[in-house]
């Protein structure tokens, strides 16, 4: 009796399949994984920036304002504005009429005593759901909830 070694044609042919279908659902997958990163970026930097303007307005004494230009896509603290929103993001801003400088661009100002101008700054995935960073006006505390 002779022993055959190796595998059969449909055992390759059933690897190879499932090699196929493996490398067909990866692209999707580091998708999937490059949006969730630059999304939880994106939050992070947001609330980064929100604090750290607060911290600069009870430092210096003086008002301080963390801007959100949607048009341009950026925000930052005062005319800092080094980081950008990416573009399959949605982003959407309520903020107070005085802090509205035109189309686009609104702020969120903090001042020394702690307090705030107030605002709601909503960043939404293209899947339809985010978060809500709120700024309360009297105390100028900064919260995350579900959009809604």
């Amino acid at each position: 009796m002779r022993r055959s070694a190796g595998f059969t044609l449909l055992e390759l042919v059933v690897a190879m399949a499932i090699v196929g279908l493996l490398l067909a659902a990866m692209p999707l997958a580091v998708s999937r994984a490059y949006e969730s990163a630059e999304y939880r970026t994106t939050v992070r930097n947001l609330v980064a920036g929100l604090k750290t303007a607060r911290l600069e307005a009870l430092r210096t004494g003086r008002g301080i304002a963390f801007v959100v230009d949607l048009g341009q896509r950026r925000f930052g603290i005062e005319e800092r504005m080094g980081d950008t929103l990416p573009e399959r993001l949605t982003v959407r801003m309520l903020v107070a009429d005085n802090e509205v400088a035109n189309e686009g661009r609104g702020s969120i100002r903090f001042f020394p005593n702690g307090s705030a101008s107030g605002g709601i700054i909503d960043v939404l995935r293209p899947s339809g759901d985010g978060v809500r960073l709120r700024v309360a006006w009297l105390f100028g505390r900064i919260t995350q909830a579900a959009p809604g």
